[in-house]
């Protein structure tokens, strides 16, 4: 099969690829890239694992092709500590037990720093409708929107 080469800046570093045009965004960070944070659910759109950041929306990588982000900026999980500190909402995951087995938390914490970006005082129910398209089946979403909040509390008083 022909392949194509793209170039994607993830994280701050651009490099460039041979890939195939039917090589799904998610597989290209976590196979080509070797960047794991981005985890595979149901490759399908419905549970939300793979949320990343592209370009600054918050995308399913598994409805995405890979030459499809030639030349955009993207985020993972992985992109969000700086300095070796963690990014408000993953402190908030840690601090509020926002996670039991883990699977979905990078794609919560990404569609969560979605909804800060555009609205840094959400309600409850504004962050439980942002993260609607997340599945969890460990938590009950509870301590996943006290996390959130947390990281609302934390960037308020910063």
């Amino acid at each position: 099969m022909a392949t194509q080469k793209i170039s994607v800046k993830v994280n701050g570093n651009t490099s460039e690829h041979e890939v195939e045009p039917r090589l799904l965004l998610v597989h290209y960070l976590r196979d080509v890239r070797r960047l794991t944070g981005t985890h595979i659910g149901c490759e399908t759109g419905v549970c939300g694992a793979c949320t990343l950041d592209v370009n600054g929306e918050a995308v399913k990588s598994c409805m995405m092709f890979a030459v499809q982000a030639d030349g955009q900026e993207v985020t993972t999980i992985e992109g969000l500590a700086e300095d070796g500190k963690l990014h408000p909402i993953q402190e908030g995951f840690w601090e509020r037990h926002g996670l039991q087995c883990g699977y979905c938390t990078p794609g919560m914490i990404m569609s969560a720093r979605q909804l800060l970006k555009r609205n840094p005082k959400p309600s409850e129910e504004e962050i439980r409708h942002a993260i609607d398209g997340n599945l969890c089946r460990c938590t009950g979403y509870q301590q996943i929107v006290e996390a959130i909040q947390y990281a609302i509390e934390k960037t308020e008083s910063a």
